[in-house]
């Protein structure tokens, strides 16, 4: 093997395959700076003492690790527990967090409430319908939604899995369902934690048929309700034809058909432009319209105390879709609803007879597409390497996505061990995004979160609403999108409230960070903490640039109103501090407030973690 040092001699090896030696000594990195940069991207940050930790496992078997993603989690999964809704199936789900408008129909269906009385916003309504839910052992959805971010957080924050935490994140982002669609919204939770996160290291195939399938995915890009244009033919031509009467009716009965269901093609599109072949890998219009009918049948099995009365539900019940119905857990194909004609998609022909087996098909063709290879390479060069990655490291990356049946963990492999990932223009090329700098400053300051939603709603107001992105293409990657004026001055006031406790639930304690000792003074504490939070990385110019912040008498005063305000302060003195990219950005400064060791300690943490180097990863 050369100069090559595999695992399979000394760090062991993963699930059969090799990894080589990481090359970052031919970057000119130490063991350290290659162990911080690898933590840096494959986790939500280092915590202190880690990157020691890291470069003296050896970084190649901590990397495995993490691709095992079977690390023991016991003290998370004991913050986790308190969340029961997170263990419900969508089912349960359905009738315990219902949706409101659901319980109001329900309620009028029973005669408890007089429909009439729907939308009002009179309190003797809204005890009605909160007493109805009481009695039918009912809760409002915003709790769910509620457990379902803390558990978010706890699991970024906490996890030893690192990476299986990050890759869900990318794919949620990358398969993106919303909050804000609420046909889709409550069968979200069940998305990320058994679609999404068992098949974040797997086969991309794998994931791509499981959230095709997903009930989210069915609502949310609205396929389950696409169906053949001639659904209800055969009945039309049974009809006596001398009997007009009754031809017109269904005739007319079709045409309302239509009118509801007909052939959507929205997920048919965004499976092609986002989930598999990208914008430009080569289908057309036609090909859209082609994969629409294939995909016809998909939907979501009726489940719940709303299931009921389905049409679907009923037909299946007198057992009139016997014949090629498929069901699996909570997705449904249903033959009668599926354009039996021939279709090409890609110049593959589709004989029509398929049904289920059909849409399978489509998604394994493109699944193992070369312009599906290269374009779930570029998005994880990006998300891992820098906003423009190499295309000889993108490269590298596509073939072995096709020569391995699309394993994401091969394609990781091949990143990591690509000198393009470790070259020095690399590092800290990438910006954090508002949720990224909330949980590495968790991880930094070893803090501990008891109310989760607290951070989260730092989160939202850095401008990262993680769960409620409404469009499908997810959150942009790019720290074009992330850093601008407000976004620097909103992540400043973060810094200063998080480091000055003002962010309720959260505790750390910066003397413990520092094995105990006290700084001698602002400036020691400012180059000590600022090895601590950004170890391994150059920080004299990032020294330079914070210090004349360090004794402004108004910097910490106004915390209070920042932690309190949704915008950012910025009618007070501003300080100029250099953003990542060299130009200037303003900085919000905060009124004075008791001078003692602990507000000063805490007022250099602050700046440091709103400080532009901070914000890079």
């Amino acid at each position: 093997m050369g100069g090559l040092l595999l695992l399979s001699s000394f760090y062991g090896r993963h699930n059969g395959n090799e990894i080589s030696k990481f090359p970052y000594k031919q970057a000119g990195l130490t063991k350290q700076q290659a162990a911080a940069h690898l933590l840096s991207r494959f986790t939500y940050g280092a915590t202190p003492g880690e990157v020691d930790e890291v470069a003296n496992e050896g970084l190649e078997k901590w990397f495995s690790q993490q691709l095992d993603a079977k690390l023991p989690d016991d003290s998370l999964n004991q913050q986790l527990d308190k969340f029961d809704a997170l263990r419900l199936s969508n089912e349960q789900i359905t009738n315990i967090y219902p949706r409101p408008g659901l319980v109001a129909q329900r309620a009028v269906k029973e005669g408890l409430i007089n429909k009439d009385s729907i939308q009002s916003n009179k309190p003797a309504y809204k005890k009605l319908l909160q007493d109805y839910m009481d009695k039918n052992g009912m809760k409002p959805q915003q709790e769910l939604f509620r457990q379902f971010i803390n558990q978010k957080i706890l699991r970024a924050a906490y996890s030893n899995n690192q990476l299986q935490e990050v890759m869900t994140s990318f794919w949620f982002n990358h398969f993106n369902v919303s909050i804000t669609k609420n046909q889709c919204a409550e069968f979200i939770p069940d998305y990320e934690r058994d679609v999404i996160r068992p098949n974040a290291l797997g086969k991309f195939g794998d994931l791509l048929l499981a959230t095709a399938k997903s009930p989210a995915m069915l609502y949310y890009l609205d396929n389950f309700s696409s169906s053949s244009a001639i659904e209800q033919k055969p009945q039309i031509m049974a009809v006596n034809m001398a009997d007009t009467g009754k031809q017109a009716m269904l005739l007319n009965k079709l045409k309302k058909a239509r009118q509801q269901r007909g052939l959507n093609e929205n997920y048919a599109r965004e499976v092609m432009e986002l989930h598999t072949l990208g914008v430009d890998g080569g289908y057309t219009q036609q090909d859209v319209t082609q994969a629409a009918k294939i995909l016809t049948g998909w939907t979501v099995y009726p489940m719940g105390e709303y299931g009921k009365g389905n049409n679907v539900m009923n037909a299946i019940n007198r057992g009139n879709l016997a014949n090629g119905l498929v069901h699996d857990g909570d997705f449904l194909f249903v033959p009668n609803r599926h354009d039996q004609g021939e279709k090409t998609v890609l110049s593959r022909h589709f004989a029509g007879n398929g049904g289920y087996d059909e849409g399978v098909q489509l998604l394994n063709m493109l699944a193992h597409n070369p312009s599906t290879a290269k374009f779930i390479s570029r998005k994880l060069a990006v998300r891992f390497v820098s906003d423009t990655p190499p295309q000889t490291l993108i490269d590298k990356m596509a073939k072995t996505f096709l020569s391995g049946d699309g394993d994401i963990k091969q394609v990781l492999i091949t990143m990591v061990s690509a000198p393009e990932f470790w070259s020095k223009t690399a590092l800290r090329q990438k910006t954090k995004s508002p949720f990224e700098l909330a949980i590495n400053t968790v991880r930094s300051l070893n803090a501990q979160v008891t109310q989760p939603y607290q951070l989260y709603n730092w989160i939202n107001r850095m401008g990262e609403k993680v769960y409620y992105y409404q469009a499908p293409t997810g959150f942009p990657d790019k720290g074009q999108y992330w850093i601008n004026t407000g976004a620097l001055l909103n992540r400043m006031n973060f810094g200063l409230a998080f480091a000055s406790g003002r962010v309720p639930g959260v505790k750390f304690d910066l003397l413990k960070l520092n094995k105990g000792h006290e700084p001698e003074s602002t400036q020691a504490a400012l180059v000590t903490y600022s090895k601590i939070i950004m170890p391994e990385r150059p920080l004299d110019k990032t020294i330079q640039q914070l210090s004349p912040m360090l004794n402004d008498p108004q910097l910490m005063a106004k915390v209070d109103k920042a932690s309190k305000s949704s915008t950012s302060p910025v009618k007070d003195a501003l300080l100029m501090v250099g953003d990542s990219a060299g130009r200037k950005a303003k900085m919000v400064v905060m009124p004075k407030v008791e001078d003692t060791k602990a507000s000063m300690m805490a007022q250099v943490v602050g700046i440091i973690i709103g400080s532009p180097e901070y914000q890079r990863r």
